[in-house]
C-alpha cells in the first residue's frame, strides 16, 4: 500500500483534496524535507500520498501561482529559489508590520506572556546550540522557539488581520533556511538572542516606541542575512 503520510483522502471533494495536498507539499517545502531547487515529480508525490496524478498536478499549480514553485524546461516543477531582492522587500514589509504588533502588544501583554517569550527565546538558543553540535534530532526544533516568539507577539497585538498578514509573509519562504542560519552561524545565533531580549525588555518596560524600533531593526537584519544566504546559493543551485 502507498505511504500516505497521514493524508486522509476518503470523502474529500476535488477542491478539498487539492487544497489538502497543496498544504502537505507546502509543509514539506517549508520544513526543508523538499529543499530549494528540488524537482517535484508528480508520480512520486501521487504514490506517496496515495492519490492519482490529477489532484497532485492541480496542487502543484496552486503552489506555482503562489510563487513557491516554478516550472522549468526539461525539469518540470521545482522548488523556486527566491531572489535576494524578493526576500529584502518581503522583510521590509514584515519589519513594519511586526513593529506595529510589538507597539500594540505593550499595553496588552501580561507577565505570564512575557515569561513565555523569555522561554521561547531561551529554547531557540539552547536547541540551536545543541543542533550545531549534532546533539539534536531535527533541524526544525530551534525554529519552533523562534517562530513562537514572533507569533506570540503578533497574537498579543490583538489585531487578527495583522497576525494573519505577518504569517502570510513568513510562509513565503522556506522556514528551515532561517532556522539553519541560527544553527550554523554562532554570531547570528547570539545576535538573534540578544535582539529578542531587547524586544522583551521594551515590552516589559511599557515602551511602545522602543519595542517597535527594536523589532523593526531585528526583522530588517534577519531579512538581510536571509537574502545574503540566497544570494550565495542561487548561483550554485542547479537551474538548467
Amino acid at each position: 500500500m502507498p505511504h500516505t503520510n497521514g493524508l486522509n483522502v476518503e470523502g474529500k471533494s476535488g477542491h478539498a483534496l487539492v487544497d489538502d495536498l497543496a498544504s502537505r507539499i507546502r509543509g514539506r517545502i517549508m520544513s526543508g524535507e523538499i529543499p530549494i531547487g528540488a524537482q517535484l515529480r508528480q508520480a512520486e508525490l501521487a504514490a506517496d500520498f496515495g492519490v492519482s496524478r490529477t489532484p497532485v498536478r492541480e496542487a502543484l499549480r496552486q503552489l506555482q501561482s503562489g510563487g513557491l514553485i516554478e516550472v522549468q524546461p526539461n525539469r518540470g516543477a521545482v522548488v523556486r529559489v527566491p531572489a535576494p531582492w524578493e526576500v529584502r522587500e518581503a522583510y521590509e514589509v514584515r519589519a513594519q508590520l511586526e513593529a506595529l504588533a510589538a507597539a500594540r502588544s505593550v499595553s496588552r501583554i501580561s507577565d505570564q506572556q512575557l515569561e513565555e517569550l523569555r522561554r521561547a527565546n531561551q529554547e531557540m538558543y539552547d536547541n540551536s546550540l545543541a543542533e550545531s553540535k549534532g546533539k539534536a534530532a531535527a533541524l526544525p526544533v530551534s525554529r519552533l522557539g523562534n517562530d513562537r516568539f514572533h507569533t506570540l507577539i503578533a497574537d498579543i497585538s490583538g489585531n487578527a488581520r495583522l497576525a494573519r498578514v505577518v504569517n502570510d509573509i513568513n510562509e513565503t519562504f522556506p522556514r528551515n533556511v532561517s532556522a539553519q542560519l541560527i544553527v550554523t552561524d554562532a554570531r547570528h545565533r547570539d545576535q538573534n538572542f540578544r535582539e529578542h531580549e531587547r524586544i522583551i525588555a521594551a515590552l516589559a518596560a511599557g515602551d511602545a516606541e522602543a519595542a517597535a524600533a527594536e523589532m523593526r531593526e531585528h526583522v530588517v537584519k534577519a531579512g538581510d542575512q536571509l537574502a545574503e544566504w540566497y544570494e550565495k546559493r542561487s548561483s550554485t543551485v542547479f537551474r538548467g
